[in-house]
């Protein structure tokens, strides 16, 4: 394309990303990488000569909502070259090369090589010696013959306070309604010393706050030689001179080894606030999920947590309406729940997933069934998210600030992730993004309704 002067413009790219935040994190690393080639990233309404739709397939419905991204996008986008990559296009490359106007299929692998893959498609395409029909090329492998993490450009977070920094890829587990593993592949962690070295470079830049991520990051350092694991790195991490804040991502309850829980403990540097999966209040429920603990197992693990951190957050998923659950285990689910002390609580009906052994079990429940379940749960959450928050108001917190709006108004969050928004100074000053304040917390400082 030629811009008003007749130069040649810079080439464009625009992003449409679905899913979880590592999705999320995997397309700004890769928008990163076509900056360095030098395009200029767009937004999704505009014209774009390449677009990039990072797709999900968590759930059924989140291949249909893929798949209905992907064609909108090309009807929006009918001269751009197409790329769809992702768990979905990982799953099922089939019906992705069946969707016209695709260009190219990358799963959740090769995501380094893409400006490679789509010169390619474009040279052959291009070759007045091939006769081969405009088709859609597939980068996608099997997953599971992978070995190695895939190491991606270095990513800039919010306003250069918080950074992601992805340490591990793949799961093993193999939860009976999960299709990760058949989209990710197997556990493979980032070497300890590109690891540490990225975040040498984001503290350096001027980040506070670093938040490990991973599909499964409790796994970090199963892969590994040299007696590497999370607990070691996590060590190593809050060494870093000027590293204010590290925060875990979600972590398995079974992976909260001695070591792990020492080196949480042991330094102020580690965020008071720990995602603990639960996904269900029920010991029969868990073992037909096969997660590999109990509901007394992970009882104990929090009352460790308390324990040594009073004021620590703890949040939670917890799957509501899985196959076979009866009146008894939801009520049992609901007693263990409010019992647990949470911080917040994140709740899903189940969705049946093609591919998994739950899609296959008897006893599915009925829709009906499920939203009045979830309600249910959704009602304890409330209660035990509020009670959690209330425990805060009228003492001193800390809050990194992350943004400040075009009135002065900031907006970031404590250690243990309450979401807190500063009116404008009083004495004329502005707030500074990636500035540490100390507050007296009041419910004006929250942004949500508390009730009395």
């Amino acid at each position: 394309m030629e811009d008003n002067e007749g130069a040649r413009a810079r080439p464009s790219v625009s992003f449409v990303t679905l899913g979880c935040k590592v999705n999320q994190v995997e397309s700004e690393a890769l928008a990163q990488l076509f900056r360095t080639a030098g395009y200029e990233v767009v937004e999704s309404a505009g014209r774009a000569d390449v677009v990039v739709v990072n797709t999900c397939t968590v759930t059924n419905t989140g291949g249909s909502k893929s798949r209905q991204v992907i064609r909108r996008m090309i009807k929006a986008h009918p001269d751009s070259f197409v790329v769809v990559m992702g768990c979905y296009a990982q799953t099922a490359p089939g019906e992705v090369l069946k969707i016209e106007g695709v260009d190219l299929v990358i799963g959740t692998q090769d995501r380094n090589r893409i400006l490679d893959l789509i010169e390619e498609v474009r040279q052959e395409r291009e070759d007045p010696a091939s006769n081969r029909p405009r088709r859609p090329y597939s980068a996608v492998r099997d997953i599971w013959q992978v070995k190695e993490f895939e190491e991606l450009p270095m990513l800039e977070g919010e306003s250069r306070t918080r950074a992601m920094l992805k340490i591990q890829e793949g799961c093993n587990q193999f939860c009976t309604y999960c299709i990760i593993p058949y989209a990710r592949g197997p556990v493979r962690s980032r070497l300890p010393q590109n690891a540490l070295a990225e975040a040498e470079k984001l503290v350096q830049a001027g980040y506070k706050e670093i938040v490990l991520t991973g599909i499964h990051t409790g796994a970090y350092g199963q892969d590994l030689d040299g007696n590497w694991n999370l607990a070691r790195l996590v060590r190593e991490l809050v060494q870093i001179k000027g590293l204010k804040r590290l925060r875990l991502s979600s972590i398995e309850p079974m992976e909260f080894t001695p070591a792990l829980l020492e080196s949480i403990f042991s330094s102020p540097v580690v965020c008071p606030h720990l995602h603990i999966p639960l996904q269900s209040g029920s010991d029969a429920v868990l073992a037909r999920m096969q997660r590999p603990y109990t509901l007394g197992e992970y009882k104990e693990l929090l009352d460790k947590l308390f324990q040594h951190i009073p004021d620590v957050a703890v949040t939670t998923d917890v799957i509501v309406g899985f196959p076979g659950e009866s009146e008894r285990d939801h009520r049992e689910a609901l007693a263990f729940v409010e019992s647990c002390g949470f911080a917040n609580i994140h709740v899903f009906p189940y969705s049946r997933r093609e591919g998994t052994p739950a899609a296959g079990y008897p006893d599915q429940i009925p829709n009906r069934v499920k939203e009045e379940r979830v309600k249910a749960m959704l009602t304890v959450a409330k209660a035990s998210h509020e009670t959690y928050v209330k425990r805060f108001l009228g003492r001193e917190a800390e809050v990194l600030i992350e943004r400040v709006d075009e009135q002065g108004i900031a907006s970031g969050h404590t250690g243990n992730y309450l979401d807190v928004y500063l009116p404008p100074r009083a004495n004329g000053q502005s707030w500074r993004s990636g500035e540490l304040v100390q507050i007296i917390l009041d419910r004006d400082h929250l942004k949500e309704e508390i009730n009395s």
